[in-house]
């Protein structure tokens, strides 16, 4: 009965809308964060970048929040809404920490292995950006919507290996030489690392949406 009424009110398409503003933010904060990773001149332009974007974010998930308690019909539960924006939300949020992290230290130049997480931090941000409008009609884009969540679990699997690889690595070169050069590049790569994670968070999230809409 739920879902027949359901069915024939009017709906508030408008977060379709807001999740698409959303995770263009969360492209452009990801793709920022690989510019810096990649080194050079620019880095304080793209710290900067990703900050705006944080907020911009910021603003979004509000609205968000703001007309689920508004709406009389919502696409899908309002508890799955409030989750699925606010861990898209953590993933610029911790991209934002990352870049923190830079500036209070003053990096300019990453290791090779930061470089190729950032490369994979901007993957996942696009497969989400091309998960959320298949929402809108997510019985026929199951499929589709069941391959983005495993690729970004292994997106995040792949990472993972990276940053137990830069460890490693960053462990042989300063461990013993130069330990404060060490303990900077393990905080960026262990930030890098929940930045993925997060990513994995927003997969599971929206696998769990479809669990329960189809």
């Amino acid at each position: 009965m739920l879902g027949w009424f359901r069915a024939i009110m009017p709906r508030e398409d408008r977060f379709f809308d807001l999740f698409a503003r959303h995770s263009r933010t969360v492209v452009g904060g990801a793709e920022a964060l690989e510019r810096l990773l990649q080194g050079g001149p620019d880095a304080a332009q793209n710290c900067q970048a990703i900050i705006r974007l944080e907020d911009e974010a910021d603003a979004i998930t509000r609205d968000v929040l703001l007309a689920t308690r508004k709406s009389f019909i919502t696409p899908f539960d309002r508890g799955d809404i409030k989750d699925l924006i606010q861990s898209m939300d953590d993933t610029i949020d911790m991209m934002h920490k990352t870049v923190k992290t830079v500036m209070l230290y003053e990096q300019t130049s990453f290791d090779p292995r930061m470089c190729e997480m950032g490369a994979m931090i901007v993957q996942a941000a696009h497969l989400v950006a091309e998960a959320l409008p298949l929402l809108e009609r997510m019985g026929s884009n199951v499929p589709r919507l069941t391959e983005i969540a495993e690729e970004i679990t292994r997106v995040e699997g792949a990472s993972d290996q990276l940053h137990e690889q830069g460890l490693k690595d960053l462990f042989q070169r300063f461990g013993r030489s130069d330990p404060m050069a060490y303990m900077i590049g393990r905080e960026i790569y262990g930030e890098l690392e929940k930045v993925m994670d997060r990513f994995e968070d927003v997969a599971n999230e929206i696998s769990g949406i479809v669990i329960e809409n189809v």
